[in-house]
């Protein structure tokens, strides 16, 4: 495995958490895994220059460090859209910049876990998506799917989606991130209407809590 491609349904659906978890899961099996946060917006700034949450959580899980800029190259202060947020600050997202720190990640790492931003078709810039970054990397993709009404519907466009590109979609985490009463039905139609696996069902935790014990990657040994 050289890497995975974290997507969601949407924004903030558990995508950091579940990516954090993955990665522990991986070092679990002896693996030294890095990170990346390709693209981020809802940035701070600091010191440093700007820097995002998610992608700081990620680092901080990780074994194989990697400077900041290099794992988070495309960071943006507002938390809006990032194509949007990239035209407010006169930049154009560029693939191939990604694509070149990815491999620079890659060469010092077993896998690398890379958390998409949004959902599979969020804009980049005026041609491109997060779907073409996926393609771009050609890594196979897991989904993460907030369990709340309407994720039938977003999962399953998704999924489609995915299955457009070519790319391997290899599995699905249901996450539930608040109380549902119809959880195990909207779980049970989801794993007999997706026929990738369903890689692990994270009930709602607490904020610092693990998801990891949640998680298998049994399926695709």
């Amino acid at each position: 495995m050289s890497g995975l491609f974290v997507t969601g349904t949407d924004t903030d659906v558990g995508k950091t958490r579940i990516s954090i978890a993955l990665i522990e899961l991986l070092q679990q099996q002896g693996q030294h895994v890095a990170c990346m946060k390709p693209v981020a917006s809802g940035c701070e700034q600091t010191a440093q220059g700007l820097r995002n949450d998610d992608a700081l959580a990620l680092m901080a899980q990780a074994n194989v460090h990697i400077d900041y800029d290099t794992v988070n190259p495309y960071a943006f202060n507002p938390a809006i859209a990032p194509h949007i947020a990239a035209q407010q600050v006169g930049i154009n997202i560029d693939l191939s910049r990604i694509k070149e720190a990815y491999q620079q990640i890659a060469s010092q790492a077993d896998a690398v876990i890379v958390e998409g931003a949004g959902g599979w078709l969020v804009p980049l810039n005026s041609q491109k998506t997060m779907a073409d970054l996926a393609l771009e990397l050609g890594l196979p993709v897991i989904l993460v799917v907030d369990i709340r009404l309407g994720c039938i519907n977003h999962a399953l466009l998704t999924v489609a989606a995915i299955n457009q590109t070519g790319l391997s979609l290899i599995g699905w985490v249901a996450n539930q991130r608040r109380d549902n009463e119809q959880a195990a039905e909207i779980i049970d139609t989801l794993q007999h209407a997706i026929s990738a696996p369903c890689l692990g069902i994270v009930p709602q935790l607490e904020p610092q809590k693990s998801a990891v014990e949640f998680l298998t990657m049994d399926n695709n040994k």
